[in-house]
């Protein structure tokens, strides 16, 4: 949360505030560590050391936090857990990967579809023309009526910043795209 000060607070507010962050966050860490064939003990010990981080990290004066409180609290926990387990991974033979169905690649693709139709029919076009297409700016100033390269880039843009937007708003995750 932007502007919260640990040091302005008391103790029982910032302890509600870390109940609450337990609460909302600790059931993803324990899914993505679980995930990485950790334990249930290793995922505490990672949130817990992750909690840490984010303490010190708000009482700095210079601290600002820049997305959701879960989403970097989950992105501190991932980062501890590849580190521990940096020099413990072991090649995996590809007999033993579990390979993603077609279906469910294909609800991912349907789900990011559904997301980035949010931004309108016109951004779709725009954005599927340049990204899938590979449609040059150029061409797609032409092809959208725009006066020229410039306002093809800029439109591009202001697509994608609305797609941005959309995700900070609903305050979306990875997770939220794969099952």
């Amino acid at each position: 949360m932007p502007g919260f000060k640990f040091s302005n607070r008391t103790a029982e507010e910032r302890e509600v505030l870390f109940i609450n962050l337990y609460k909302s966050t600790f059931p993803a860490v324990v899914r993505y560590v679980s995930k990485m064939e950790g334990t249930f003990d290793q995922a505490k010990d990672i949130f817990q050391d992750t909690l840490v981080i984010y303490y010190e990290k708000c009482v700095e004066c210079s601290f600002e936090l820049k997305t959701n409180e879960k989403a970097y609290i989950l992105g501190i926990a991932k980062h501890l857990w590849l580190k521990q387990h940096r020099d413990n991974i072991k090649l995996t033979p590809i007999e033993g990967l579990d390979i993603e169905s077609e279906e469910t690649e294909q609800a991912s693709d349907k789900k990011i579809l559904n997301f980035l139709q949010t931004a309108g029919k016109k951004c779709m076009d725009l954005l599927r023309s340049f990204y899938y297409d590979g449609l040059q700016l150029a061409d797609a100033a032409e092809l959208f009526g725009f006066s020229g390269v410039r306002s093809a880039t800029v439109q591009k843009y202001k697509c994608l910043e609305k797609v941005r937007e959309t995700v900070k708003q609903k305050a979306l995750t990875y997770e939220d795209f794969v099952d």
